[in-house]
């Protein structure tokens, strides 16, 4: 079959998916936009502070992650027309921004939805099993809180579903697109290059990948010097930031350890993640998901294990662990007994009998 008619008979099912993982995020995440009292959150008033294009004063830490931000702005301009005619009190204030950090979290966690639903398929899930592992991801606290504020971990998880997905899929346009966005998403990317260049190379050689991470980090560095010259600070200054991330560690380990840690790592997809202890009840369960994950899989974790310790937000980085427990769920629920039951009795209903 021809790659275009392939894709015309391929393009609504996405379409579906998509809709529905936006319809999934959005619906929730308004209410943390609306309601979210933003005195709370340094994060988010620094981000909003670059959209403004305002970069003195702005913790290196997030100084440098424009893109979210940029876009958000760019959504905002015409929303600030629209609210000086219907709320003339509101058009000078933060909403109009605040809405096109709505806007554009709310697009990029569908987008994400749509790749774990794709990596699912591609995994051997059922499509309802997929659909439902997609409402698992989305339906954490940290899809509400990543879409409905003004953050940039929308593009960060984007990336890490395009990586796993590229990695399993072979697709080339899936790696670039991880080498161009991944070093101005987040600076901890760096932790995925290694993964990339171990599991990435049945869609793109090491040549190639070096070639566009190349291209990618000169992008980024270009970025970082130009707010740098901008706000006076010294090259210096990020090397000193990311050396100090070591102080996390020993604090992130002991809360690990805790009765604390552990409920944090639990809410990260709250009941869902039951379906894991489905998964390991017995031989036979398990050998129907964990050889199909494999290495890919169990690195992928390792890299999101770093983050986590890294940074001291366990539940938050954890979440980007995602493109692994969407698979894994997915592949639990379609071998389950009752999942095969629900499947054959719903056939049944709509063929008409003999």
């Amino acid at each position: 079959m021809p790659a275009s008619r392939s894709w015309a008979l391929r393009w609504p099912r996405w379409l579906l998916v998509y809709v529905l993982a936006l319809g999934l995020v959005a619906g929730p995440a308004y209410t943390m936009y609306v309601h979210y009292d933003f005195s709370h959150s340094l994060d988010t008033r620094s981000y909003l502070r670059i959209a403004h294009g305002e970069f003195a004063g702005v913790s290196i830490t997030r100084r440098y992650r424009v893109l979210v931000p940029w876009a958000a702005a760019a959504v905002a301009w015409p929303l600030e027309k629209v609210y000086a005619r219907i709320w003339p009190q509101r058009a000078a204030s933060e909403w109009p921004l605040r809405l096109g950090f709505y806007v554009v979290n709310c697009l990029l966690m569908a987008g994400f939805g749509l790749v774990l639903f794709r990596t699912c398929l591609l995994y051997g899930a059922a499509p309802p099993a997929a659909a439902l592992a997609v409402a698992a991801v989305l339906t954490s606290r940290w899809a509400v809180y990543t879409a409905g504020l003004p953050l940039v971990d929308s593009l960060y998880l984007l990336v890490f579903a395009l990586a796993f997905h590229g990695a399993r899929s072979g697709s080339a346009a899936a790696l670039v697109a991880v080498f161009l966005l991944g070093p101005h998403a987040k600076e901890s990317f760096v932790f995925l290059v290694p993964w990339l260049l171990v599991f990435g190379q049945r869609a793109l050689r090491w040549p190639a990948q070096l070639g566009w991470l190349a291209v990618g980090s000169a992008v980024a560095l270009g970025l970082r010097h130009w707010i740098e010259a901008r706000v006076g600070a010294p090259p210096a200054e990020s090397l000193h930031n990311a050396l100090a991330h070591l102080e996390n560690l020993l604090y992130s380990l002991r809360r690990l350890f805790s009765v604390k840690g552990a409920g944090e790592i639990f809410s990260i997809f709250g009941f869902c993640s039951l379906a894991l202890l489905a998964g390991l009840r017995t031989q036979e369960a398990r050998r129907a998901w964990l050889p199909s994950l494999g290495w890919p899989a169990a690195g992928l974790l390792a890299v999101v294990a770093a983050h986590m310790l890294l940074s001291g937000d366990l539940g938050r980085m954890g979440y980007v662990a995602a493109p692994v427990f969407a698979v894994a769920f997915s592949l639990i629920v379609t071998h389950l007994p009752l999942f095969h039951w629900l499947s054959r009795s719903s056939t049944d209903e709509v063929l008409p009998a003999n």
